[in-house]
């Protein structure tokens, strides 16, 4: 990843730190036939020499990939946005700014190994889902379903394990510009509208699809 000094996040525990926030992560591997990419949810573990744990359908193209070993690449990207020259108060001194995206993102790379043991899936889950729903009003737990069900569910999944590598983050926010420019970009942020994202692309494609389903 292009890092220039002044947007590199040096500090390995805070890598670690952002990358679980995050928590859901695209892993990019190489196949025969190009590139795979699929998003997963992932639990980061920062003791040395770190390592990430998830899981995909059996049916992805990744579990068969894995099997061999591949090298990964694992992108955690936290925030992004579009800045407008037009927020920077230095542009009405000289007019030399231009748009830019700014971002936080993580990239983790190490060797992908797939696990099959069904009691290494079962205790994966639980601790993913324990992970989210302890974020929850009402916290459901993987008990809380009928174990010949998750059973089947689990026979479904293949387990995906990445020993870190090489981590490395980059937060192109700004800093390379004057307090004043930053200001500037603080405010057309707090400006601009900012739905909730996922509520809405939901509401758009996936309540018009059960409601038809439901005919």
């Amino acid at each position: 990843m292009y890092v220039p000094a002044h947007f590199r996040i040096d500090d390995r525990d805070e890598l670690f730190r952002i990358a679980a926030r995050r928590s859901a992560g695209t892993l990019v591997v190489a196949a025969p036939g190009g590139l795979e990419a699929s998003l997963l949810p992932w639990l980061v573990d920062a003791e040395p020499p770190g390592r990430l744990r998830g899981h995909c359908a059996r049916a992805n193209p990744i579990a068969g990939i894995a099997r061999e070993g591949a090298t990964a690449l694992v992108l955690f990207d936290v925030a992004d946005g579009y800045v407008s020259p037009s927020w920077y108060p230095s542009k009405a001194e000289h007019h030399r700014a231009v748009p830019t995206w700014n971002y936080v993102t993580v990239q983790v790379r190490g060797r992908l190994r797939r696990i099959d043991d069904p009691r290494w899936l079962g205790d994966h889950v639980r601790d993913l889902t324990d992970r989210h729903e302890r974020e929850m009003p009402v916290p459901w737990s993987v008990s809380d379903a009928p174990p010949e069900w998750i059973d089947t569910l689990l026979r479904g999944i293949v387990g995906l394990e990445i020993e870190v590598e090489r981590i490395e983050g980059k937060a192109k926010l700004g800093q390379n510009r004057g307090v004043a420019d930053v200001e500037g970009i603080l405010s057309g942020l707090e400006g601009r509208p900012n739905p909730d994202r996922l509520a809405a692309e939901t509401r758009a494609r996936a309540l018009p699809a059960a409601r038809g389903k439901s005919r």
